[in-house]
């Protein structure tokens, strides 16, 4: 397989590993967790979980919760968990997509050139955030 063709690809439990570098007074961190996606027959659901360490040792746990819906010619649509609309990632090996969250701005870029091992990469902007976010994805058997 050459990347992912659909949503159906994704489900299963992934091996996740973050860098989060800052660029404001706002401390940078590492994850260590696990994303799962599981089928829940109308979408599917991307649960993370994690330990995030912050620069100056802090450790914290986290968790996030999307849904993850096929959307149109290999796209999927991604919702909050509260189903507001979030991105689209678009299946190609540099799919990227916006989210205009004002007065900040998201922007990532997702690379499926390795399949199944994936990552995303967000840039965030303004006048609240100003950090890079790089995720990589490994499938756990």
């Amino acid at each position: 397989m050459t990347g992912p063709s659909g949503l159906t690809d994704f489900l299963g439990r992934w091996r996740l590993d973050r860098t989060i570098e800052t660029f404001d007074e706002s401390p940078s961190g590492v994850l260590s967790g696990e994303a799962v996606l599981r089928d829940l027959m109308d979408h599917v659901i991307y649960e993370e979980t994690g330990r995030l360490t912050l620069d100056f040792g802090q450790n914290l746990e986290t968790e996030r919760r999307y849904q993850w819906l096929q959307g149109k010619a290999g796209r999927i649509d991604v919702k909050f968990a509260d189903g507001r609309c979030f991105h689209t990632i678009s299946l190609t090996r540099d799919g990227e997509a916006t989210h205009d969250c004002p007065p900040d701005l998201y922007k990532v870029r997702y690379d499926f050139g390795a399949w199944p091992y994936w990552s995303s990469e967000w840039r965030v902007t303004g006048p609240r955030k100003d950090y890079r976010m790089l995720s990589h994805y490994r499938p756990i058997s």
